[in-house]
């Protein structure tokens, strides 16, 4: 007695160990009613095959006509972005790359794009405060993209932190103020703002969107590696994903991954985690299938608090997804990785036995033991491990 798979729609994984071949398709099984939500969380300790899986995936997902935009803090999917024919964008403080993260669809309305670019700034400015934003604060922030939004068709940071600083006095009249009133309510989220402009992490989102970007190619890599050790990576994946999304809602037609590696760094923060959830709550509308990185379920607990509003959102990213890949867990993971993914007791005991390229899926209510096969084509792709092999 076998599980009888998910068919052979979408890209072969590997082998089912349990029977068979192990094919996955997203937007496949979302047709035929087997999913709800294409979005995917892949988890799994270091050295497991986590990451060798997603690149092989998003490389074989090409061959069937998707598009891959993937955000890479660690510089890891240059290899695959050279293999499709592009270079990454790479983004840095002081390069020449520019990314505007306050970027609105063009189909949206002036108020739809104002309310985007609120609920961002909200959420930047609440990280990097580590508290949430006062009412003064938010209205601040709304009249600064209001003002903006009233000059120019695509605001930038340098613009919002301008008007935060020198506000309108017709809009802070009309919250019963004045200029100065306004501006000091403002003054601490500009303050904070102002280093993506001016300060420390100047030279990424403060300004228009470069030119000449290749965004029609197969792989589109943002290549953060340049900021991986900064305390402020979270900020800058957030700004770097906003970017992507809206450049994603004026590119319909295709069916696009989004991959999120080092998600962590995002969940770790409640304003981000908020912003990050309600991302892949639009995936079906954008035809978009996410998929989020992380090394353990504790990267997503660690999150907050025992029940705090905080776990809860970074928990709830797993109810947004409908498929899990489960690759090995060490032993203190497993309790943790039993509550928060349903798993039965015989799932729970495995995880900390699975070999390297060997996963647990979990595809909607059903359950697969998966290993992974690599190409002899595809090595060059996934190597991330040279450096320990090369003799001295």
């Amino acid at each position: 007695m076998a599980e009888g798979g998910l068919g052979g729609g979408g890209p072969l994984i590997g082998r089912d160990l349990l029977g068979g071949s192990f094919c996955f398709d997203p937007w496949a099984l979302y047709r035929r009613g087997v999913l709800t939500s294409p979005n995917m969380v892949v988890l799994g300790q270091i050295g497991r095959g986590k990451s060798t899986f997603v690149k092989t995936f998003v490389w074989r997902q090409v061959a069937f006509g998707r598009q891959a935009w993937i955000v890479d803090p660690k510089g890891e999917y240059g290899p695959l972005a050279r293999a499709c024919g592009v270079r990454p964008l790479r983004v840095s403080p002081g390069g020449a790359l520019r990314l505007n993260p306050l970027e609105a669809p063009r189909h949206l309305t002036p108020q739809h794009g104002a309310r985007d670019a609120t609920e961002l700034l909200t959420s930047l400015a609440s990280s990097s405060l580590g508290r949430m934003l006062g009412p003064g604060e938010r209205t601040a922030v709304e009249l600064a993209i209001r003002a903006v939004s009233d000059t120019r068709a695509r605001p930038t940071l340098p613009d919002v932190v301008s008007a935060l600083l020198d506000p309108d006095p017709r809009l802070a009249a009309s919250i019963r103020t004045d200029p100065a009133g306004l501006s000091r309510e403002g003054r601490h989220v500009a303050l904070e703002l102002r280093r993506l402009v001016e300060g420390d992490l100047a030279g990424m989102f403060d300004g228009p969107t470069s030119a000449g970007l290749e965004l029609d190619s197969p792989v589109v890599v943002l290549d953060l590696s340049a900021v991986f050790s900064s305390p402020a990576l979270g900020l800058l994946m957030t700004c770097a994903t906003a970017w992507l999304q809206a450049i994603l809602a004026e590119r319909s037609g295709v069916k696009r991954l989004v991959v999120v590696d080092e998600a962590w760094a995002i969940l770790h923060d409640l304003p981000t985690a908020r912003w990050l959830q309600a991302t892949f709550k639009l995936s079906r509308a954008l035809g978009v299938a996410n998929v989020a990185v992380v090394h353990r379920l504790s990267d997503l607990r660690s999150a907050g608090a025992a029940g705090s509003a905080q776990q809860q959102l970074a928990e709830g990213l797993l109810a947004d997804s409908e498929t899990l890949v489960v690759f090995g867990q060490p032993p203190s993971e497993l309790d943790a990785s039993g509550e928060l993914l349903g798993l039965t007791r015989t799932e729970r005991e495995l995880l900390a036995h699975l070999g390297r390229g060997v996963a647990l899926w979990k595809v909607g209510d059903r359950s697969f033991l998966v290993e992974h096969h690599v190409g002899a084509g595809e090595v060059e792709l996934v190597d991330t491990d040279a450096a320990m092999r090369d003799e001295p």
